[in-house]
């Protein structure tokens, strides 16, 4: 059982992972036994990755891309090809969100988010896959999200990204799937990081923050994820044992979209 989520001798592209969901899930493929390969915007986020890989003791590789540049994307995807070898699984992390109410948000400001959420993802995953058609085996795993299936006031674009992020994993499943190629998704609930940290500090009364109340109460397993909730999910979905999982969205949220919520008192 244990060799059939064993990633021995594989290489695994997660973008935008120096830090956080994409860091903790990437460090969990190195754990399984696959070789790194991450990039970020610029060289400073690269160097800080190479250097918290290294603290955990991953010798990973990192690169400067911006995933939205599609000849830049070709040139990495070549690059680690002649550097690291051919691409075996891929993890669209890189993303971005932009907190703004719909009718004040510029056409500007929407498209850049769904150009590094839903556009990157389409190129990325583009630029891999003939090369694991070649191999005769692939896994793609795109990071969704809650807003997948939900909306919320101040994330028009990054819902409307997210959404159609679940239906191009759908679609690569459905174009790609009988070359050996599986896509699938993970939908993180709310996860605690450095970012969502002012939103669990508690207040000055003692009291905890409005959001954080409100995200407790909403999820069954009544507290925020860690970014290792997500390591096994992600293992399972980049692993031989989910050789038959394709087009799937599996939701880490600790039972938030199964919940209706408490009833007021």
């Amino acid at each position: 059982m244990a060799n059939m989520f064993d990633l021995t001798g594989k290489v695994a592209l997660v973008t935008g992972a120096s830090y956080g969901i994409g860091f903790a899930i990437a460090k969990g493929l190195a754990n399984a036994g696959a070789t790194v390969v991450f990039n970020d915007i610029n060289a400073e986020l690269v160097e800080k990755g190479i250097a918290a890989y290294k603290a955990e003791g991953i010798d990973a590789h990192g690169y400067v891309c911006d995933v939205t540049d599609e000849d830049a994307v070709n040139a990495l995807v070549a690059t680690v090809e002649k550097e690291v070898g051919v691409i075996d699984i891929l993890v669209n992390n890189a993303g971005i969100i932009k907190r703004i109410p719909m009718c004040e948000m510029s056409a500007a400001d929407f498209r850049k988010v769904i150009d590094v959420d839903l556009n990157a993802p389409f190129i990325v995953s583009k630029a891999v896959i003939p090369a694991m058609i070649k191999k005769g085996h692939g896994k793609i795993i795109n990071i969704c999200s809650m807003m997948s299936e939900l909306g919320r006031e101040t994330v028009s674009a990054y819902a409307a990204a997210k959404g159609g992020l679940k239906m191009l994993t759908r679609n690569i499943a459905s174009e790609y799937g009988e070359f050996n190629i599986q896509c699938n998704g993970i939908g993180p609930g709310y996860i605690a990081t450095p970012q969502t940290a002012p939103l669990r500090e508690l207040q000055p009364d003692g009291s905890r923050h409005p959001f954080d109340s409100f995200i407790i109460a909403k999820t069954p397993a009544a507290r925020w994820g860690e970014t290792e909730d997500l390591v096994g999910p992600a293992v399972f979905l980049a692993s031989d044992a989910s050789n038959f999982v394709n087009g799937h969205v599996l939701y880490v949220d600790g039972g938030i979209l199964a919940y209706i919520g408490k009833q007021p008192k």
